[in-house]
């Protein structure tokens, strides 16, 4: 994260963390915090997706081969986890913070929106590298345009809501509100990053695991 984001941080969770102290019989700072932890750690799996995933391009085009089964089960997981479970949860939460400061209605609507185009984008991304490894001829500018745009969405979404959703969600939430959030998707544990990666994972995984030496 950016020096003043970090810094950002740092005084939220100094003050939830005074909130806590002070409301002893609150469960409503020790919820926020928790919450907001989990957010931000997802928030980071994702970006760690993305930024092998921008290795691979990167790999592409200057003519290299990139590993496109690595590259499909990267966006498979990032269509069939956040925009399943995470996205679901994050428009309830933009419902949340926009009851308690309308001001912000027409930028989580923006955001709520920027759901629906990263799936669509994901999709087709998805659908064009199957192709490419079931062998169908695509023009190397077609794939590297569609992957890089995705990218670009996806990675400006994530620092829109570190930097502006996160931070309003732990001054506001209440204890109600992040139950409600938490209710909004579907069960299940995290195929990737859970304790236990499902076997179509089980390759990323220890990608992911080299790429953390």
């Amino acid at each position: 994260l950016p020096a003043g984001l970090r810094l950002e941080w740092c005084l939220i969770w100094i003050k939830l963390r005074e909130a806590r102290l002070r409301d002893a019989g609150n469960e409503a700072p020790e919820v926020s915090m928790d919450n907001i932890a989990h957010w931000h750690a997802e928030h980071a799996n994702f970006s760690r997706l993305l930024d092998i995933l921008q290795k691979e391009l990167d790999a592409f085009h200057g003519g290299a081969q990139p590993n496109y089964e690595l590259m499909v089960d990267i966006v498979s997981y990032l269509r069939h986890f956040p925009d399943v479970h995470h996205h679901p949860r994050e428009d309830v939460m933009f419902m949340c913070i926009a009851k308690h400061d309308p001001s912000l209605s027409v930028a989580l609507e923006r955001l709520r929106q920027e759901h629906r185009v990263i799936a669509a984008a994901g999709e087709e991304l998805l659908k064009t590298l199957n192709d490419v490894t079931s062998g169908a001829v695509i023009a190397r500018a077609v794939v590297e345009s569609i992957a890089a745009m995705y990218l670009v969405y996806y990675r400006h979404h994530i620092t829109a809501e570190e930097e502006e959703v996160l931070p309003r969600a732990a001054r506001v939430l209440s204890a109600e509100d992040w139950h409600e959030v938490q209710a909004a998707g579907p069960t299940g544990r995290d195929p990737l990053f859970g304790d236990k990666a499902k076997a179509g994972y089980r390759e990323l995984r220890r990608h992911i695991a080299l790429e953390a030496r």
